[in-house]
């Protein structure tokens, strides 16, 4: 059989799936894959954790054009759902409390790259429904301009007399789990956050709860004081605007460290290309694409350039996170956080 060296370190290994045929090689995935010529994707925006990178290396090495259409864990999987086999996307990028929710819904099939064993037992799913290709650790990042003292613990928020965005609670993975992050570090945890709750409510009641979208283009327009977001957001959203411009932190009283995983649609018109892209992200080049957008690699055993170590936070900053130790107790509170965030944060806002 065929065996075509994907990138450098990893193997041209075979492999055998479910929902591929068996014994079938990587090279006949390439070709499959190149006669589809197309990658469609949901959340997987180029300025997300530099997935740009990735889809450039895809259409250089196997000509696959692509297109995305940003939207939240919650919507990529409704949408799923939504269009089967009027499927309008391949592949797309959720938070990890929700991909064992799309896996239920029946929206995804599985694929496991051929580096399938250096991802940890934690972060994949058995059956290949779905990996964590990256983490990323909630951080505050502030406009320097506008906030003399950025904060650097979440009791500083309460005392501070900025605006702070969150974006789209009970929605999307990144504003979830800055609840769950609070929720950390006032003493609850994935089972409780009521503690979260309160202090948010709080921040309504002071009317300094933004609704603002903490995106680049906002930053960048000074309509965002301080925003609460993955690491690797807050560091690229910096380092594209102007370094000098803002500060990111890692709340230093607690944090929550989590992940995204690619999860490939059960309906989609170009299978191959959407598993040749799950391959290519798993591989040392994709892991360090990522890298490069600054999200942390699930793959440790991928050694990245200085020049991107350098980009990222000290370890340091890190001493005081938290992982979701019980997944179904993280997901029944995140399927409850929109009606409370509705009934307890949002109706305080001043």
């Amino acid at each position: 059989m065929n065996r075509l060296l994907m990138c450098a370190g990893l193997t041209a290994t075979l492999f055998s799936l479910n929902v591929f045929a068996q014994d079938e090689s990587i090279q006949a995935l390439v070709e499959a894959a190149k006669k589809e010529g197309h990658v469609y994707s949901v959340g997987m925006p180029d300025s997300w954790a530099n997935w740009k990178g990735t889809w450039q290396d895809l259409e250089k090495e196997y000509g696959l054009k692509h297109k995305d259409t940003d939207m939240s864990s919650a919507q990529e999987i409704a949408k799923f759902d939504a269009e089967k086999k009027n499927a309008t996307a391949d592949i797309g990028d959720i938070g990890f409390a929700f991909a064992r929710v799309a896996v239920k819904k029946g929206v995804t099939q599985a694929y496991k790259p051929t580096t399938w064993e250096s991802i940890p037992a934690w972060a994949k799913d058995q059956e290949g429904h779905w990996a964590l290709a990256y983490t990323g650790t909630i951080a505050f990042i502030s406009n320097n301009n506008l906030v003399k003292n950025p904060p650097q613990a979440w009791d500083d928020l309460l005392t501070g007399d900025y605006k702070v965005s969150i974006g789209d609670v009970g929605v999307a993975a990144q504003a979830n789990n800055a609840v769950l992050a609070a929720a950390f570090a006032k003493g609850g945890n994935e089972k409780n956050l009521q503690p979260a709750i309160d202090f948010f409510a709080e921040l309504a009641k002071q009317g300094r709860l933004s609704f603002t979208n903490p995106g680049v283009a906002n930053l960048e327009k000074g309509e965002v004081e301080v925003a609460l977001m993955w690491d690797f957001n807050a560091l690229n959203y910096r380092d594209q605007i102007d370094r000098a411009r803002f500060s990111v932190s890692i709340p230093q009283d607690g944090s929550v460290i989590s992940g995204y995983t690619t999860v490939i649609n059960a309906y989609a018109k170009n299978p191959n290309a959407a598993k040749l892209t799950r391959e290519y992200i798993f591989s040392d080049k994709g892991q360090i694409n990522l890298a490069e957008g600054y999200a942390r690699p699930i793959r440790t055993d991928v050694i990245l350039p200085k020049s991107i170590q350098d980009k990222l936070l000290p370890n340091s900053q890190y001493n005081n996170v938290h992982s979701v130790s019980d997944f179904a107790a993280w997901e029944k509170s995140a399927r409850k956080l929109p009606r409370q965030w509705q009934e307890s944060v949002l109706i305080n806002q001043q």
